[in-house]
Order: structure tokens, then sequence, then C-alpha cells
């Protein structure tokens, strides 16, 4: 045994070839490993969110503009780079971000290579530049020779360890001392190093079409915050206008193809911050220190109610709502000079109200004609007369009602034609007399302001969540004209979550004398939502089995009263006539089915006439409640009344009305 292992240990082997099929794999993964290629670089900015400090990447699109502008703004220093839609700035050689059409802190610009891990969240944060092209240089060269386990230190003192092109960590700089000195060691938790974008999962932005179609405004209502999460009105607008750019492809993707659309720009209206720059100083004198959190919040809020009434105030509100939207719409005419797309405006909760006020104070300048009396003693005039605000508006009230008056009483009746018969009225154009006239009724009780001009005319007015209704019947009015319409607005479009404490409807006090509900909102993905249809079933099931019922207590009593009816009816009179005749209408009673429903068959309401506020249309609209606001109405009350900016049902209607101003409609038309 032990000489058969002894010379199988002298017997010669013959070499194995696996070492070389390693060797040889290991020298093309080298090679493979030794070509670098360079880092391809994402345009990243800094943004604010809950105190938290985040980069954001830029689109597609912006990135690559503010790349090529980066490599030629070697010969031009003060480079502007436009971004995101037009709405903000980037000026390349500061690296700093500004916004065009509102107020907001500058934000710092990077272009970015190189990312770790955050130690408070999972997102990545950008190294500053010049670090990142250190790291880029170190990378290139441990490409290059396979040289890896390269360590480097950044300006904070903290330690970047390349130990391969897979493994990359970074170290906090934890001091140790010596003694030689401090010095930066890598202890601690590593955190994750990653180069270019493609490997830290970025959610980059699409882009945007950079045709514009149409332009809406949105005016905040109460309060400098505008959502349940407590964000400002720039913030709300950038989702609604992200849920439009969603909205486009899924409704209305046939005119996207064919380049017949692009896309609807909404810009912020802010009033709120204009309002109470001083007024906050005399507020706070005499604000009681009690429970300050809330009494704030009341200043900062409700209090806007109280301000909109008081003439001083309000005046301050219209003028502010009206100069921003008209510096707006200049400003973004000379930034989109082929610009060719109509105007639309948009309210929420008291800003539709502001916005209401001002359209219906707006003149009508297409006839080219001007009120008499306005020229010959104008708001001015009275002004340099000494005459405070209020008289001011009263006494131009009164020469508005005598002019409509006098105007009123010139109309002759219609002519009688021959033979004592009344010829047929003939429809005419209202005149500035009759419009007016039906105007009064709108806006008597209005706070006395001179309400200034816009320098366009709107195509539509949508109100989200909007109190109009109930501060129109506060003010006394009853009810609307029919023939009424803005003088320089044709559409206007009432949008309201049914569990919304503050909004009213506006189509009772158009037809008071007809009960009818208002538009349901179809939900964007073409039909109701799951459980309203549950609940419309058991309810048309529960009708049923009421009417069977009923027709089976009924056949049944029938068929009881059929045998005795006629024989006591014999017995009486002996007539077997009479018998005769009560067997035949008994049997016509029991032809009737008994499944057959014994209620009228429900038809299709006939259309209302809501008059002209919305050139004939609906005005009324109610969203669809979401599942599980139906299980508490009154707990998702104030949820209903912030629900409107990320609401695709409302978004669409929008987008579907303003396109149909253009003769654009959807792929296919929502039930």
């Amino acid at each position: 045994m032990g000489s058969a292992m002894s010379a199988a240990e002298h017997q010669p082997t013959e070499p194995s070839p696996l070492p070389n099929l390693a060797s040889s794999s290991e020298a093309l993964e080298t090679d493979a490993a030794n070509k670098y290629e360079a880092v391809c670089p994402h345009w990243f900015y800094c943004k604010v969110v809950d105190s938290r400090e985040r980069w954001i990447p830029f689109s597609g699109q912006d990135s690559e503009k503010l790349e090529n502008a980066h490599k030629s703004s070697k010969y031009c220093d003060e480079l502007v780079v436009p971004t995101e839609g037009g709405r903000y700035d980037v000026h390349l050689k500061k690296r700093l971000r500004y916004a065009v059409y509102w107020e907001e802190d500058e934000s710092e610009v990077r272009r970015c290579t190189w990312f770790y891990k955050g130690d408070k969240d999972n997102r990545y944060i950008p190294y500053p530049e010049s670090f990142s092209e250190e790291l880029e240089d170190t990378y290139m060269i441990c490409v290059t020779l396979d040289e890896w386990k390269k360590k480097l230190e950044s300006p904070t003192r903290e330690i970047i360890i390349l130990h391969n092109p897979k493994l990359m960590v970074h170290y906090h700089p934890v001091t140790t001392t010596d003694d030689w000195g401090a010095s930066p060691t890598e202890q601690g938790r590593p955190r994750t190093v990653k180069r270019g974008v493609e490997n830290i999962s970025a959610e980059i932005p699409n882009g945007e079409p950079l045709q514009i179609d149409h332009l809406v405004f949105v005016v905040h209502g109460i309060g400098p915050a505008c959502d349940i999460r407590f964000r400002s009105i720039v913030q709300c607008v950038n989702d609604f206008r992200n849920v439009s750019l969603s909205m486009l492809p899924a409704h209305f993707k046939n005119a996207q193809e064919q380049q017949q659309i692009g896309r609807v720009e909404f810009l912020p209206v802010n009033w709120h911050s204009t309002l109470h720059t001083g007024v906050d100083v005399d507020l706070e004198r005499i604000t009681l220190p009690s429970i300050n959190r809330l009494r704030h919040f009341i200043n900062d809020t409700i209090l806007d109610v109280f301000f909109y009434n008081s003439s001083t105030y309000c005046q301050t509100i219209v003028d502010t709502v009206a100069s921003e939207m008209n510096r707006i719409y200049l400003l973004f005419l000379e930034r989109n000079p082929d610009f060719k797309g109509g105007v639309s405006i948009a309210g929420h909760s008291l800003g539709s109200l502001i916005l209401f006020d001002l359209l219906t104070n707006q003149k009508c300048t297409s006839d080219g004609e001007e009120d008499k009396n306005e020229a010959l003693c104008t708001e001015k005039e009275l002004k340099d007369m000494g005459i405070p605000l209020g008289p001011r508006m009263k006494i131009l009230h009164y020469l508005r009602n005598k002019s409509n008056n006098q105007n009123s009483k010139g109309q002759t009746p219609a002519a009688a034609g021959e033979g004592g018969n009344v010829k047929q009225e003939v429809p005419v154009k209202p005149t500035n007399a009759e419009t007016s006239c039906r105007r009064l009724d709108v806006v008597t009780g209005q706070v006395s302001a001179n309400y200034p001009q816009l320098i366009y005319k709107p195509e539509i007015f949508f109100a989200f969540g909007s109190p109009i209704g109930m501060f129109l019947t506060v003010r006394g009015v009853k009810r609307i004209d029919p023939n009424y319409s803005l003088p320089t607005c044709k559409g206007f479009f009432n949008v309201f979550h049914p569990f919304d404490p503050v909004a009213y409807r506006i189509e009772p006090m158009i037809v008071p004398d007809v009960e009818f509900d208002p538009m349901l909102l179809p939900h964007h993905k073409g039909r109701k939502r799951m459980h309203l249809e549950l609940k419309e079933g058991l309810t048309r099931m529960s009708m049923d089995l009421k009417n069977n019922l009923l027709g089976s207590l009924r056949t049944a009593w029938q068929s009881f009263t059929r045998t005795s009816l006629p024989a006591v009816e014999a017995g009486a009179t002996g007539d077997t006539e009479q018998v005769l005749e009560a067997e035949a209408s008994s049997e016509k009673q029991t032809e009737r089915k008994p499944e057959e429903p014994t209620t009228p068959v429900k038809e299709e309401p006939a259309p209302v006439n809501v008059g002209m506020l919305n050139g004939g249309h609906r005005i009324d609209y109610v969203l669809q409640e979401k599942p599980i606001e139906s299980f508490n109405e009154y707990l998702f009350a104030l949820q209903g009344h912030l629900c409107y900016w990320e609401s695709e049902d409302t978004v669409l209607l929008l987008l579907k009305e303003i396109y149909q101003t253009m003769g654009i409609g959807m792929d296919q038309p929502l039930p």
C-alpha cells in the first residue's frame, strides 16, 4: 500500500490547462477595464425642502442645454440659460438659478459627475465640481494602470477610497491627535460613492414641449399655504402643471403626434405677501400673547376674508392681483415673442371671488363706446375734489344707475303691423345700457373700490372651491340675470369637491325655481369610481326588490279577491252578467306581470337653461369623491377644499375646455 502511494507520488503528471485559461480571461478583463471612458455630466440645482437641502436634477433637455452653453461659456461671462419651460434662468458663471415670474430665493447649480449617499436619507449628494474633477482624474489613473485602493481627502477633510470600479466609499472625518498633530482617518460608517448620474437611480424629468398653446394665471386663496402640506402657491401650481403634462399623452395623443398641440403654461399669482407686508406689524401690536400659534394662524389666513371686505385693503388686493397678472403677461410675451395663444384665469377659494369681482368690473370696449357720464365726471376728477374713496364709488354708482334708467326709458316697444297684429320681435344684441343693468345685479353689495382693468381678455374663468355664490347672496344678490355674461370673458366653470365646506353653487342663482344636480365630472380614466358605481347599483337593486315585493303582494291580494267578489255580487243580485263582468275585470288586473316595476321609467332629465354666464353651457361641476373619503365626509372636509392641485379630473376639464377653444378635441370623449 505504501509502495503504491510512493509510486504514484513520483509518477510524472501532465500540466493542467486551467491556469492558462484563467490567466487569459484575466488578461481580457484587464484590457477591457483599462479602457477608460469619460463620465457624462448632468446638471443639478439645490432646493431646500422641509429644512433640508436636496439636489434635484434638471430635465435631460435642460441639462443638455446647460452643458452646451457651458462648453461655449468660456467666451461669454454673462451667459444666461432659460430652463424649466422658461420659468427659471441659470447664470452659468455664478452657478445660480433665478425665478423669472415670481419672488424666490436663488439656488445653487452644479455640473455633477460624482455623488455620495447622504447620512439622513438614501438620497445622493453631488460633490463640488472641483473635487469631482479630482476624483475623475484619480479614477482615470486607476483604470488605466489597473492600480486601485487609492485614497483621497476632500476639502472638508473627508476620506474617499477607490477600492475598485464597483466599490468606492466615503468616510466622515474623524480627527485623531498624536505627537505630530491632528489627522483624519477612515473611521466611522462608510457611505457609498457613485460615478455618473446613471448609477444613482435619480428621477430625471422628461422635460416640457417648447410650444406653448395657452397661458393660465392661477390666483391663490386665503393665507400663504395652499394645501394640506402647507405649501406655497408656486409649489401647488407646479404640481398642477405636472399633472397637465401627464394628461396630454394620455388624452391628446393624436393631437400630439400630429404636432397640433404643445402644452399649457400655468403661472401663479401671489397677492398675500404684498397685503401682509405692512399690516402684520399693526396686527402684532394688538394680538394677545396667549395661544400664540393659533392667533398667528388666524392673522395669516382667516383675516384675509375680512381684509377683502374692507374698502382700503380690498383696493390693495385687487390692485395687486391685476397688476401682477398684467406684469407677468407682458414679461411672458417678451420672453415668448412667438406666442399666439389665448389666456385664461383660475382662482382657488377667495382668489376666485377676487377674480370674479375683477371680471364683473371690466369694461367691454368692443363697440368702441364709453360711458358718457363717466366722461363728464370721472373717478379721477372726484378724487381731485378731495372726495373719499367710499363716497366717490357711491357717486359713480348713482351716475351709472341714472344713465341706465334714461336709456331704458328711451326704448320703444315692438311696433304693431297692419291689421293690428303685433310683429314678431326680432332678437337684437343687448345695448351697453342693458348690459350695465344686468351687471348692476351682480355687483350689488361689492366693496367700494376702483377695480383696475386687465390688458387682455380671458378666454375662460375657472373657480376651484369657490365661495362666490355665498358672497353674492350675503351681498344681497337674489338672482343672476340669465342673459348676463362677464364683459370680457366668455366661459365660467365652477368646480368643487362634494365635501368642500367653502364651495357653493352658482346655477341655482340663475335658475332658482328648478332643482337639478351639478354636472358630475367624469373620472380621467373614463368611468365612475368603483365605489360610486357600487352605491348606485345597490340603490337600483333595493328599488327592484321593493317593486317586486309590492308586485307579489298585489298579485296575491288580487287572486284572493278574484273568487270572493263575484260570488258575493251574484248572491246579492242574481245577475249572471255582473258575474261575468267582475271576472273579466279581475282577469285584466291579473294580466299585469308581477315582475314589472310599478314606478314609471326614469327618463333622462331635460336640459336646463342656465343662462349665458358660460355661453349657455353648464357652470357647476362636482368632482367624484375617493373611496376612502366616502366613509366620513366631515373627516375629509379640509382635504376636500385643498384637493384641486393634484386632481387629474380637474386638470383634464381645464385642458378639454381650453383646447376646445382651439378646435382640438380629446382622443376619446369622456362620458
